[in-house]
């Protein structure tokens, strides 16, 4: 390979004339902006002064172009610090405990929210959009590979596909070699990997969990690079082609991260009927963050979908054990010690999300003590080897994390007054609207413009109270001691057979919508009888109380488990095939979906043909036909079901060929979220919160009647006579 050296993100970087323009613009922003953000006004002032600024902002958001996105940013900045001086100076007048201690709590999460948002638009102001080098034509230049597939307890209908689609990867046979870590130490996994070529990898220990099984194979293995997959994640047959061309141009490369994409849905995706039509979580980080982190040279390592350089691995000490998010951590390790990382924004493999909520909320549960974790023993902020950019997106990265306790007081504060009266921001309705929905409308525009494709607005507040309360438990508890806490696995592949409401899951949004109800009630108490004086204040937070139900009535939706009976997933896949019947015929057609146990037929024109009925299907790889048997599984109009016969592992492994290792297939559906008007998203989480509200009464209503039928216990039985 190639060994020029070249300076992190330079391909994708802004051309000399925008860097002049930045510069001025944070010149003319440092000058301009503490002298706009002080200046007192009256109402009127702030009034014409917001509306004007508003207009500025609708009217640069009709232009294309990332010097707008920063003019956007550079409104909204000013817009937000004027709310935020303003909070500060003119509102925490109080003359009671209760008005100050309610109200510091208000000011702390509005200052956490404030700084976090500011660190959101230096993390995706300009995001890299690296592009891949290509390899030299001389495959034998290209370095050698250690693929690791570290597995725990995850089924080997799991682990099976992502092992054929490895030995699948379009890279010489004697430069790569693939490694199952196998720390369930269990036979089934063995014959396996003996029956299809790769190496069974065991330790007499589960010792640091995961980081600790890849770092006991590296210590037996000598490849100049290590890949590493979770062992839910395919990868295509392009993924090192795409990944390994930067690794010759920069010699200071010691990681390069790729897309993590789910061809399954999330539990809040699958509960709330939102998949593939509303980006979930892990769209905005994958999508626009770790393009944004690339430019500043901050790339995350994210346990997977990833190549690292040995030799900088080894120096940093390998995989890092010391927190629980071992992937962020060696990142972090990694920049210390001066070497670079990077991101490519192209989906090269794809994996299973987690089947429940209670699984999704354990998996970030680990992720957010982990960051916390990090931020008490290894805070980027302070000790040597990260440039200022790098301290600020890792701190966000890390604050991002202890939204809990912030989301539960932003749910919550509207009651302070309707409930007690207590004044938790010390100013009129008129002057609040006046201050405080510039603020809002600012950032939700500004980040609808930077985030559209893959995050809507709004969304972020239904994960966030959904997790509220569980995350803010472990990092209150990793802030004190961050030794606390061990690594749990995110069970995949599994099936709910049933649909079930998850009141374990959702008693803190039950909790909270019950104190949003009493808060309704007092508010109209309020308005008839206590405080019509206060009318505006009063509207004002019932206004806030009502989106607060919103919110959590979708909380509510996405406990109620939707269920998941199949053991293989459909995923949409449009190509050509062929299908063969018995009496030697043929016919042209095209797939609409696939499984590993079979695939979903669009035919030309109606087939006679009967459910069970032999045939065999060709699919194509290129130029190579490859043939399955099959038998027909349903047969309606125009289209047709085919479940597989049993494979060998060659038929498998051209099955994922010709399927999930496409190296088209995944990167096709990437960003393609069309943007979305705020009140088209916030009717769509109404709906949804309405049926939420309808499930919750269903559920406890059959409860109710449960409780209320006689049991048979409870019968009185006639003992039998003796005969």
């Amino acid at each position: 390979m190639s060994s020029t050296p070249v300076t992190p993100g330079a391909q994708g970087a802004p051309p000399p004339a925008h860097r002049l323009l930045r510069v001025v613009g944070w010149a003319l922003t440092l000058i301009a902006l503490p002298a706009v953000i002080i200046t007192p006004t009256t109402l009127h002032q702030q009034l014409t002064l917001s509306v004007a600024i508003f207009i500025a902002a609708l009217v640069i958001n009709r232009f294309a172009g990332r010097i707008p996105t920063l003019a956007m940013i550079f409104l909204s900045t000013v817009v937000s610090s004027r709310y935020m001086y303003w909070r500060v100076t003119d509102t925490m007048y109080m003359d009671n405990l209760l008005d100050l201690v309610l109200g510091s709590g208000l000011l702390a999460t509005e200052i956490y929210a404030y700084v976090v948002l500011l660190l959101g638009y230096i993390q995706t102001a300009w995001p890299l959009e690296r592009k891949p080098v290509v390899m030299p034509e001389d495959t034998s230049h290209w370095p050698t590979v250690d693929l690791f597939i570290p597995t725990y307890n995850e089924s080997l209908s799991v682990v099976r596909p992502t092992v054929l689609a490895a030995q699948s990867i379009d890279w010489p046979r004697d430069k790569l070699r693939i490694f199952v870590l196998d720390d369930g130490r269990r036979e089934e996994f063995r014959v396996f990997c003996e029956g299809v070529g790769v190496t069974h990898v065991t330790r007499d220990n589960n010792r640091h969990a995961k980081a600790g099984n890849i770092n006991a194979a590296l210590k037996n293995t000598d490849g100049e690079f290590v890949a590493i997959f979770d062992c839910d994640h395919t990868p295509t047959r392009s993924f090192l082609q795409i990944a390994m061309g930067w690794f010759g141009r920069d010699p200071k490369l010691g990681m390069m991260q790729l897309p993590h994409y789910f061809f399954s849905a999330d539990p809040f995706e699958k509960n709330l009927g939102t998949f593939g039509t509303v980006p979930n979580e892990g769209e905005l980080f994958y999508g626009l963050i770790q393009d944004g982190n690339d430019l500043w040279n901050a790339t995350f390592f994210c346990g997977s979908c990833a190549v690292l350089r040995r030799t900088i691995l080894e120096e940093v000490g390998g995989i890092a054990v010391e927190t629980v998010t071992e992937d962020a951590h060696t990142a972090l390790k990694i920049h210390r010690r001066g070497y670079n990382t990077a991101y490519l924004a192209l989906p090269q493999a794809a994996g299973l999300a987690t089947e429940s909520l209670s699984g999704h909320v354990g998996q970030r549960i680990r992720w957010a003590r982990g960051m916390v974790q990090i931020f008490r023993t290894d805070n980027p902020l302070f000790g040597r080897g990260l440039k200022w950019p790098q301290r600020l997106c890792y701190l966000n990265a890390m604050l991002h994390f202890l939204y809990g306790l912030p989301r539960i007081i932003y749910l919550t504060a509207p009651l302070a007054y309707l409930v007690f009266g207590a004044s938790v921001i010390h100013a009129s309705a008129p002057m609040i609207f006046a201050f405080a929905l510039p603020h809002i409308f600012h950032a939700n525009l500004t980040n609808s413009r930077i985030q559209g494709r893959f995050r809507y607005l709004f969304w972020n507040e239904v994960y966030e109270a959904v997790l509220a309360w569980y995350i803010f438990r472990p990092t209150l508890v990793a802030l004190i001691n961050p030794k606390l806490g061990s690594f749990n696995v995110t069970a995949k592949g599994g099936l709910i057979q049933e649909q079930y409401f998850d009141t374990q899951i959702a008693k803190a949004s039950l909790f909270l919508l019950a104190l949003n109800f009493i808060g309704i009630a007092a508010g109209i108490w309020r308005l008839t009888w206590v405080d019509p004086e206060n009318i505006l204040t009063v509207w004002l937070n019932l206004a806030w109380t009502v989106y607060n139900l919103m919110i959590l009535g979708a909380c509510v939706a996405a406990a109620n488990e939707s269920r998941q009976v199949r053991g293989a997933h459909r995923v949409t896949l449009r190509v050509p095939a062929t299908l063969h019947f018995a009496d030697g015929h043929s016919l042209r057609c095209h797939t609409f979906d696939f499984s590993s146990g079979g695939l979903g037929i669009e035919l030309p024109a109606e087939v006679e043909l009967a459910n069970d009925a032999p045939l065999s299907v060709s699919l194509f790889r290129g130029e190579t036909e490859h043939r399955f048997a099959a038998k027909v599984r349903f047969n309606r109009g125009k289209r047709m079901g085919l479940a597989f016969d049993p494979m060998s592992f060659a038929d498998e492994r051209a099955l994922v060929q010709c399927t999930t290792a496409r190296a088209d297939i995944w990167a096709a559906r990437w960003g393609n979220h069309p943007r979305v008007a705020a009140h088209k998203v916030i009717g769509h989480i109404a709906r949804i919160s309405l049926v939420g509200f309808g499930q919750m009464f269903a559920h406890y209503g059959r409860a109710a009647m449960h409780k209320l039928r006689p049991s048979p216990a409870a019968t009185p039985v006639r003992a039998k006579e003796p005969t």
